[in-house]
């Protein structure tokens, strides 16, 4: 422990000697030497990000925490402390703001959905009863609801005759998802929801004969399917996106393809991404039922932490929800 304490000072000590030698040879801050030598997007964002919050100065290190509406004036304190001359200087005060926006933007859109995730699923609440109901609309346009309880809501994936329940984990933060999936990429969250409400029957294989009796196998079978329960899923992948969130895994992703700050529109459009992705996925795995889908979304998260590790990758966007982004 004491080895591991020693070094990690020397360490520290080493690279602040190393910064002030580079400092007094380029006659640039390290601030300006990641402005000037690393292009726009996630690479430049998260290294002035790490820079400020490794900063020796307090003011520096608050920073990336501070209101939005106080980015230009910190912008100033950070020229000023640095000593550098904005008139000679002036688009590193604009890159500077930039990486700042979208800084402070990701922490305010933690809070956002951490608020949506802790707000619980109210049936008194008329706009929250409203918001279920159009998901339904959106889902199922054809076939008329019969009853706010109804066993219809497990045609959309529900587990019982009143959905309130499910929302438990996610909060307000999953029927959000769900529902602007559907609003907004409705016709690839209707096939969606088409291709898990499908029977997948197959041949039993030799191998597969002989770990199951033939009545169990055929049991087995009848009970695959492509299939899971599509709004409980959705509320699965909520938390898997919740998780990358808060994990600061999409960084990558939200400093690549959001100009300034992150919004919550910029999340829902990533569950987008992620709840297609997904279920693409779970096609191509061809689990043997739905016991396997922990194992499945885990085998998935790992992919797409893996992608974002990538400082310049953005989620491609598939589909409607999300062609915005790429022009942004």
């Amino acid at each position: 422990m004491f080895v591991q304490v020693c070094l990690y000072f020397y360490c520290k000590c080493l690279w602040r000697c190393l910064k002030f030698v580079v400092r007094k040879l380029t006659g640039r801050c390290e601030l300006q030497r990641i402005c000037y030598n690393t292009k726009p997007g996630a690479a430049r964002t998260m290294k002035i990000e790490a820079s400020l919050k490794g900063s020796k100065s307090k003011r520096l290190q608050t920073s990336v925490s501070v209101h939005p509406d106080a980015i230009e004036k910190t912008i100033d304190d950070i020229m000023e402390l640095k000593r550098i001359n904005p008139d000679i200087n002036p688009q590193l005060g604009v890159s500077l703001q930039a990486c700042l926006l979208q800084i402070v933007g990701y922490r305010n859109l933690i809070a956002e959905v951490e608020k949506l995730r802790r707000e619980p699923y109210d049936s008194e609440n008329p706009q929250h009863e409203e918001m279920l109901l159009k998901l339904w609309k959106c889902l199922k346009p054809n076939s008329p609801l019969k009853g706010r309880i109804s066993k219809q809501w497990c045609e959309i994936g529900f587990q019982g005759d009143d959905p309130k329940t499910d929302f438990r984990g996610m909060g307000l933060l999953g029927l959000y998802n769900l529902v602007y999936f559907a609003e907004w990429d409705t016709e690839i969250a209707q096939q969606v929801l088409c291709d898990s409400l499908q029977p997948k029957y197959r041949e039993v294989t030799k191998k597969e004969l002989s770990q199951f009796s033939k009545a169990e196998w055929e049991k087995k079978k009848f009970d695959k399917a492509i299939g899971y329960s599509f709004a409980i899923v959705g509320i699965n992948i909520t938390d898997l996106a919740y998780n990358l969130l808060v994990s600061g895994a999409l960084k990558t992703h939200f400093y690549n393809v959001a100009p300034e700050a992150p919004t919550l529109t910029h999340f829902q459009q990533t569950f987008c991404y992620l709840m297609h992705e997904f279920h693409k996925f779970w096609i191509e795995e061809d689990p043997l039922d739905i016991m396997e889908f922990n194992r499945v979304r885990e085998k998935f998260h790992k992919r797409i932490l893996k992608q974002l590790q990538n400082p310049e990758m953005a989620l491609c966007p598939h589909f409607a929800a999300s062609e915005s982004l790429i022009n942004m």
